[in-house]
C-alpha cells in the first residue's frame, strides 16, 4: 500500500477523545490557499536548514469553520536518509490573507486565544506553546517526565543523545526499545498525529514530547492523555521520511515548537549525558552511569520538590541534623534514593559532581542533605527557603 493510500485509511479511524470519528478535513483542498500559506509559515521557520529544502510537506486541516482553520504540517524528510522531518501544529486566521501561526510562535499563543475550531482545553495548553521564555530555558531542568515505557521495566538505550535528524541541531533525541514495546505517554497533555508512525504531545509548560517510527498508534487530535497512555509499539515506520533500521521509539525533547538538548534534563529520574559524538553518551542514576547498549528502569517521574541522590561513587550519603558537615550525622540515605525537600538554607560548603556549593537541602524527616549530592535540576533551591 502507497503512503497516501495509508494515509488516507489511517485518517479513516481518526480518534478523538474516545470516539472513533473521521477527521473535519482531510486535506488543504477544501479551504482555498491555506495549504500553500501553512507550508509557507513551515518552511520560513527553518530557513537555512536542511528542511527548508525538502520537497515534499503535507498539511492536515484537522479542524475548520468559518474563518479559523487548525491542523498540523510536515515536512517530509527525505526517504532513506539519515534524516527525520520537522513537524508543528498551526492555527490560521483568513484576513485578506490566511494569518498562520505555528507552535512556538507568539501569534500561535494569541490565535488560540480567539480561534473558535478549538476547545477551552487546547487553548490553555497552546497558550504555554507561543514562545514566550521560560524556565526550560532558564537552568531548569525539571519535566516532570518519566520514560515513555511501564514504571518497573528496564529497556535498551539503542542511541544516546544525536539531533532530531543527526544533523547539527540540538542533540534532543535518543532512541529506545526493549520490554514489551509498547510506547507510552511520559506525562499528561494532548496528543496530536501530524503523520503516520508519530505522535506529539504538548504538555502545559511548554514542552512537547515527540515520538517516531511507532506502528498501531493512536489517531489524536487533541486527545486528552496521561502519564502512561498507551501510544503506539516500536517498529521502523517511516510516514514522514528519514530511515529505520531496527524497531525502536525516536523520543524527541521539544520546548516552545523548537528540539531541545536532552542532556541534563530529568525523565524517569535518568539524566540523559551527551558523548563526545552523537549516539553516544550515557544515561546517570545517582552515582550509575549507564553506557549506551545498557539499560534503564523506569523509576517514573522526578517530583517539582524532590531530588536524586548522587553520592558521588560512595553507596550512601550522609544525612545530618543541620545544614553543615558541623551538625550530627543523622543517618544516611543510599545513593541514587529520591528526596523529597521542605526547605533550603546555607551552610558548610561543599564540592560535588554538580559543582561547588553551600546550600543544604531539608529533608521532609527533618534531616538535612547538601544540594552539591543531590540533583533536583534547578542551581537554587526548589522549594524555598527555610
Amino acid at each position: 500500500m502507497g503512503r497516501t493510500a495509508r494515509w488516507v485509511a489511517a485518517l479513516a479511524a481518526l480518534v478523538v477523545g474516545s470516539a472513533l470519528v473521521a477527521p473535519a478535513t482531510v486535506s488543504a483542498g477544501p479551504v482555498p490557499g491555506l495549504a500553500e500559506r501553512v507550508t509557507q509559515a513551515a518552511r520560513d521557520r527553518v530557513a537555512g536548514d536542511a528542511a527548508s529544502r525538502w520537497p515534499d510537506a503535507e498539511v492536515r486541516v484537522l479542524r475548520s469553520e468559518g474563518r479559523w482553520a487548525f491542523g498540523t504540517v510536515v515536512l517530509v524528510a527525505p526517504r532513506g536518509a539519515d534524516a527525520l522531518p520537522r513537524d508543528w501544529l498551526f492555527v490560521a486566521e483568513r484576513r485578506a490573507d490566511w494569518l498562520v501561526a505555528l507552535d512556538g510562535q507568539p501569534a500561535f499563543a494569541d490565535l488560540a486565544t480567539r480561534s473558535g475550531v478549538l476547545s477551552a482545553r487546547e487553548r490553555t495548553v497552546f497558550a504555554a506553546h507561543g514562545g514566550q521564555a521560560g524556565a526550560a530555558v532558564n537552568g531548569d531542568f525539571r519535566t516532570g517526565m518519566r520514560l515513555p515505557w511501564a514504571v518497573g521495566q528496564s529497556w535498551t538505550v539503542l542511541g544516546g543523545p544525536h539531533a532530531h535528524d543527526a544533523g547539527s541541531g540540538p542533540w534532543s533525541s535518543v532512541d529506545l526499545a526493549g520490554g514489551d514495546q509498547r510506547v507510552l505517554a511520559v506525562r499528561d497533555g494532548l496528543a496530536y498525529t501530524p503523520c503516520v508512525g508519530m505522535i506529539r504531545v504538548l504538555h502545559p509548560d511548554g514542552y512537547a514530547s515527540r515520538y517516531y517510527h511507532l506502528w498501531n498508534h493512536l489517531w489524536a487530535d487533541g486527545l486528552r492523555v496521561s502519564a502512561g497512555t498507551y501510544l503506539g509499539d516500536t517498529g521502523t515506520e517511516t510516514g514522514c521520511g528519514g530511515a529505520a533500521r531496527a524497531r525502536h521509539v525516536h523520543f524527541s525533547l521539544m520546548y516552545n515548537g523548537n528540539f531541545v538538548g536532552i542532556a541534563n534534563h530529568i525523565i524517569g529520574k535518568w539524566l540523559f549525558r551527551n558523548g563526545s559524538a552523537q549516539y553516544g553518551g550515557s544515561a546517570l542514576h545517582g552515582s550509575r552511569s549507564v553506557p549506551v547498549g545498557g539499560q534503564l528502569y523506569n523509576y517514573g517521574a522526578l517530583g517539582y520538590t524532590q531530588g536524586i541522590i548522587d553520592a558521588d561513587g560512595a553507596t550512601t550519603l550522609n544525612r545530618r541534623s543541620g545544614p553543615g558537615t558541623g551538625y550530627a550525622v543523622a543517618g544516611t540515605v543510599a545513593d541514587g534514593a529520591t528526596v523529597t525537600i521542605a526547605c533550603s538554607a546555607n551552610g558548610t560548603t561543599h564540592t560535588g559532581r554538580w559543582g561547588t556549593t553551600s546550600l543544604w537541602n531539608r529533608l521532609t524527616d527533618s534531616t538535612w542533605v547538601s544540594d552539591a549530592y543531590t540533583y533536583t535540576g534547578v542551581p537554587g533551591p526548589v522549594n524555598g527557603m527555610c
